[in-house]
């Protein structure tokens, strides 16, 4: 058996394979209610045979919201939609996840295919908040600094969305602590430029999203996996560096995280990111190698034997795919006949089931 195919147990969980959907953003939600799209986008990804499936960044309040557009589970109502989908997963044999998100000063955006700018309260945004009231650019909102008493609502707000996220059927939570949005905003010395309790020292800048695990985990079982993902490294000098994520995962290890999703980037517009084939794998890599939690490798993971080569060599536990995913839905398929492993298929597909391949030993 490849090591991509073999199960992975966290907690009570088995995913039945390494190969897991990235949480992608639709941009097409109405006042954050999940649609047809959603069903059909993710549902198709569980037929394809993917070990997790997880949802894309949902907000946990209305203004968490990158855009308009975005998925919430701010309010009930949104729990009925979010359970059809994830009751569909489990018919399929994957497990369903949710990433919890807020977007910080990132914001009252407009979704990227209407411009990605900011939108202004007269364009029907909204007020953005931040550690500090610095902009992520001259395009985005400008934010106001978070409040003691408006960090103890993002605090809530984390943990009332993890009720929902239990009650929806999800069995995986992911904290969104990522790529430029409020969590990482705080962690990073390049936004956060406060002289309280939650600026200035390491210890300080990760206060928030220890209080915001906390908060989860009250909720959320202790035998369901609990994820974090982080932006590694800023990719600009005097930020956040690989090192400090080594320190934080370490840390996280012994708060009772499972796994640390590593992906870099997107607090700065500045920054310069070397993007290509697996350029974030050594990210995930290393902090498995110096922690001993369990990682995730994400970015530019294209192909069969790319992904079975990082589990393989134990780069990571994990593979995320996400723009692979929207070219094939059935990767997990496509990859076992590549990697000359026998899967099972839907059964109203079985007829379309090619012979596997029979691999090329590298002595050939």
């Amino acid at each position: 058996m490849p090591t991509l195919f073999s199960p992975l147990t966290i907690r009570s969980i088995q995913l039945k394979n390494r190969i897991v959907v990235s949480p992608m953003c639709q941009y097409s939600s109405q006042d954050g209610f999940s649609t047809d799209w959603h069903l059909v986008h993710l549902g198709s990804r569980a037929v394809g045979g993917a070990g997790l499936i997880i949802f894309e960044a949902t907000g946990v309040s209305s203004e968490g919201r990158i855009s308009p557009d975005d998925l919430g589970i701010w309010k009930d109502e949104h729990i009925e939609g979010l359970k059809r989908i994830t009751s569909f997963i489990a018919s399929q044999g994957s497990i369903a996840g949710i990433q919890l998100a807020h977007a910080g000063r990132k914001a009252s955006t407009y979704s990227p295919w209407k411009g990605h700018t900011g939108i202004s309260l007269e364009q029907g945004g909204w007020q953005t908040v931040a550690p500090s009231a610095i902009p992520f650019s001259e395009n985005y909102p400008q934010p106001i600094a978070l409040t003691d008493e408006g960090i103890q609502k993002v605090i809530t707000d984390f943990k009332a969305a993890a009720v929902r996220a239990l009650e929806a059927g999800f069995q995986v939570v992911e904290i969104h602590a990522a790529h430029g949005y409020l969590l990482h905003e705080f962690y990073s010395p390049l936004s956060n430029q406060r002289t309280d309790a939650y600026g200035g020292s390491f210890e300080n800048r990760i206060r928030l999203l220890l209080e915001v695990i906390v908060g989860v985990q009250e909720v959320w079982p202790e035998t369901y996996p609990l994820f974090v993902r982080i932006s590694a490294t800023d990719w600009t000098e005097g930020g956040w560096t690989s090192d400090d994520s080594v320190a934080l995962a370490a840390i996280l290890k012994t708060k009772g995280v499972d796994l640390i999703d590593c992906s870099t980037g997107g607090n700065v517009p500045r920054a310069k990111i070397p993007v290509g084939p697996g350029y974030q794998v050594e990210f995930a890599e290393q902090i498995k190698r110096e922690t001993g939690i369990l990682t995730g490798a994400v970015g530019m993971i294209t192909t069969p034997e790319q992904a079975q080569g990082i589990i393989e060599t134990e780069q990571a536990d994990v593979v995320l795919l996400a723009r692979e995913f929207l070219r094939d839905a059935y990767f997990p398929l496509t990859a076992a006949q590549e990697l000359g492993y026998d899967v099972p298929w839907p059964i109203q597909y079985q007829r379309a089931k090619p012979a596997l391949k029979i691999p090329v030993s590298k002595a050939d």
